[in-house]
């Protein structure tokens, strides 16, 4: 950032009052009535019905619109492991997406925890508090270890967004774009590189949408993961395919998608150049990414281009998401989210795409027309379908995957 815009960034986060979130109180206290029945005595009858009923807390407390946002601190941004408190502000910042696009309340946790083991039993231990739990922000391969146990012992929907989040963007994006290039999933040469949360649960999902894990090559700093590798984490051996590519280059001949969750400029022109025909390249390592699609369409004018950037085309953003997937599985009392429900918000992000563009979002961006194609294969973040469509779709594969509660969604 330039120096003027680093210097707003803080006084916007201090100014008038320090950070971006706040408690409020929903009842009425102005008499002595009011008080009474907020609190003592009045308290002590919801009191007495949770103490009977566990799950009479979704109907005297805030618990059923109330997200924990939680982090380590161990993966901040491209900043690393700043430590819990240092990713404070993100998890404010989360928290005003939840409530800007579904009114959900947010409490922000920031953890100090050494192992994943201390982290794990942190969360087990605050998680009556909430009705769903969003881990933010800590580092692969513990990501996986954690949301896996968590996932396991508790009966609220657990989510990682870093994985799944950019997952389903990815993947609703990426199945409008093969459709543009003349391509399908189930055939599809896939490279991904960067093999930590986000590539890893992005060619699962891929994989649950119908593409082939031979057809898929996965790409850390080492290069292309192969069977031959032995020091391959469990998560990275899932997708470890035998073959004798073994470079970035080598994976890249005659690819049809690139998905970079990687790091700035590791796409070369020579890479794209060997692609296959109508090449998709989603370089979404963020602000830089792993080619500036100016170059990408210098280098290939039939390339179709994403990246994580709100200043380009396709912007491929988690606020898409998350916001919307944990509306639904909270109206559905969802006990977890499962992967049904992740395909249903795929699949709902990919149908918006396709349908006439509000003039609130055209006036909103100063266009005059926007409509499904190789600049449009995402919908924008403020379109007013998400919220009206997202969250139904994701409460009913919840009731469709025998993990809601609710049984009328």
């Amino acid at each position: 950032m330039k120096k003027k815009d680093k210097k707003a960034a803080l006084e916007y986060h201090q100014h008038p009052r320090p950070g971006k979130i706040a408690t409020e109180i929903t009842k009425p206290c102005n008499t002595q009535r009011d008080l009474s029945l907020a609190y003592t005595p009045g308290v002590a009858e919801p009191v007495k019905a949770i103490a009977k009923d566990r799950e009479d807390a979704y109907l005297y407390t805030n618990k059923g619109n109330l997200i924990g946002v939680i982090t380590d601190g161990s993966a901040v941004l491209g900043l690393g492991d700043v430590g819990a408190l240092a990713g404070k502000p993100v998890m404010e910042g989360k928290a005003v997406l939840f409530k800007r696009f579904a009114d959900i309340d947010v409490f922000d946790i920031e953890v100090n925890a050494l192992t994943p083991r201390e982290f794990i039993d942190t969360v087990v231990r605050i998680a009556p508090t909430f009705g769903g739990i969003n881990l933010e922000d800590i580092t692969a391969p513990r990501c996986f270890e954690i949301e896996k146990e968590l996932d396991e012992i508790l009966d609220i929907p657990v989510f990682h967004d870093d994985q799944h989040g950019t997952a389903i963007i990815i993947a609703a994006g990426l199945l409008n774009a093969l459709e543009i290039q003349g391509k399908d999933i189930e055939t599809a040469s896939i490279i991904c590189m960067g093999a930590g949360a986000a590539g890893i649960a992005s060619m699962k999902l891929l994989v649950g949408l119908g593409a082939k894990k031979e057809n898929l090559i996965l790409l850390d700093r080492n290069g292309v993961i192969h069977t031959g590798r032995t020091e391959l984490n469990e998560y990275k051996q899932h997708f470890a395919v035998e073959t004798e590519k073994r470079t970035a280059m080598d994976a890249m001949q005659d690819a049809d998608v690139f998905i970079g969750v990687s790091g700035p400029d590791l796409m070369t022109p020579d890479m794209l150049r060997v692609m296959a025909p109508n090449p998709i390249v989603f370089a979404l390592s963020n602000p830089n990414p792993e080619i500036k699609p100016e170059l990408a369409h210098e280098t290939r004018q039939d390339v179709l281009m994403a990246t994580g950037r709100s200043d380009y085309p396709n912007q491929v953003n988690n606020v898409l998401g998350f916001p919307y997937i944990f509306r639904g599985a909270l109206d559905a009392g969802a006990t977890r989210i499962s992967q049904k429900m992740h395909i249903a918000a795929v699949n709902e992000l990919r149908a918006l795409t396709h349908e006439p563009v509000p003039q609130e979002v055209l006036d909103a961006y100063n266009l005059d027309h926007l409509e499904f194609g190789p600049d449009y294969i995402i919908p924008k973040p403020i379109d007013p379908r998400l919220i009206e469509r997202i969250p139904p779709a994701v409460a009913q594969a919840a009731l469709e995957s025998g993990v809601a509660k609710h049984k009328h969604v």
